[in-house]
C-alpha cells in the first residue's frame, strides 16, 4: 500500500484556484505590481462585478491575493513576490501559438509593447529585460552558471550608480525569472527590484498604455549606454 504525500490535497487547492480563465486574467494583470479594485478588474476580464467578487474572494482566501478597502472600493494585489513568481513562470509554459492572434491593429501595438518592454511584477522584463540581463553577464556584473548571482564587481555597480540593495529581508538578491515572450530569463529578486524602480524614478523608463508596457526615453538610451554598453537600437 502507498501512502499518499499529505501535500497532495494542498496542492490540488492551489492548483485549482489558478485553473480558471477569469482568475488567470486577474492575476496576470495583478503582475503590473499595483493595486486594482474590483470594478478595473472586472472590465479587464470582461465579467460582471458580482461575478467577480466570488472569483476575488477565492483568490484571497487561497493566499494568492491581498485586499484592503477604501471606502466603498476594494482594492486586491498579488500577496507578494512568490505568487508574481508563481504566476509569470506557469505563463512562461504557455507555448506563444496557443495565444490568440490580435485582432485590431490596437491589440497588435499593444502586444509588441509588451514584448519590447514591460514590468513582471516589480522587475524588468521583455526584451528589456532580457538586454539589460544579458549585458550585466557579459560585464561580469552577474553569474548565471548554476543560477544567477551578483558578482563583488556588480555590488560595486549598483552602488557607483546610486542604487540601494535592501538585503534586510528573506529575498535572494539575485534569482533568475523565466521571461514568458523571450522564453529566457531575466534579472529579478531584489536587485532587479531596485534597477526596475531606478530607472521608473529617473525616467530611463515610463509606462506606456493601461497595462505593464514600458518604453525606454532618450535619457534612458544614454544611461544604459554609458553603464552597460546597451546599443540603444536594441531598445526600440
Amino acid at each position: 500500500m502507498t501512502t499518499k504525500d499529505p501535500r497532495a490535497a494542498g496542492l490540488a487547492r492551489y492548483a485549482a484556484l489558478v485553473a480558471d480563465e477569469t482568475r488567470a486574467a486577474c492575476l496576470l494583470a495583478l503582475l503590473d505590481g499595483r493595486a486594482w479594485t474590483q470594478g478595473e478588474l472586472a472590465r479587464h476580464a470582461g465579467v460582471a462585478a458580482s461575478t467577480l467578487s466570488e472569483h476575488l474572494g477565492k483568490l484571497v482566501a487561497g493566499g494568492l491575493l491581498a485586499e484592503e478597502r477604501q471606502g466603498r472600493h476594494r482594492y486586491v494585489r498579488l500577496a507578494g513576490t512568490r505568487v508574481a513568481q508563481l504566476v509569470e513562470e506557469l505563463a512562461a509554459q504557455v507555448s506563444p501559438d496557443a495565444a490568440a492572434r490580435p485582432r485590431t491593429l490596437r491589440q497588435s501595438g499593444a502586444g509588441s509593447a509588451m514584448a519590447r518592454g514591460r514590468t513582471c511584477y516589480d522587475h524588468l522584463a521583455g526584451r528589456l529585460g532580457i538586454a539589460v540581463t544579458d549585458a550585466f553577464a557579459a560585464r561580469g556584473l552577474l553569474l548565471r552558471d548554476t543560477g544567477f548571482a551578483l558578482t563583488e564587481s556588480g555590488l560595486r555597480w549598483f552602488a557607483a550608480a546610486g542604487i540601494e540593495l535592501d538585503r534586510r529581508g528573506r529575498r535572494p538578491l539575485a534569482r533568475a525569472c523565466l521571461d514568458w515572450t523571450e522564453r529566457r530569463p531575466h534579472l529579478a529578486g531584489v536587485a532587479g527590484a531596485a534597477l526596475c524602480r531606478h530607472a521608473l524614478e529617473t525616467e530611463w523608463c515610463v509606462r506606456i498604455g493601461s497595462e505593464r508596457a514600458v518604453k525606454v526615453t532618450g535619457a534612458g538610451e544614454r544611461a544604459l549606454s554609458e553603464l552597460l554598453g546597451i546599443d540603444a537600437a536594441t531598445l526600440r
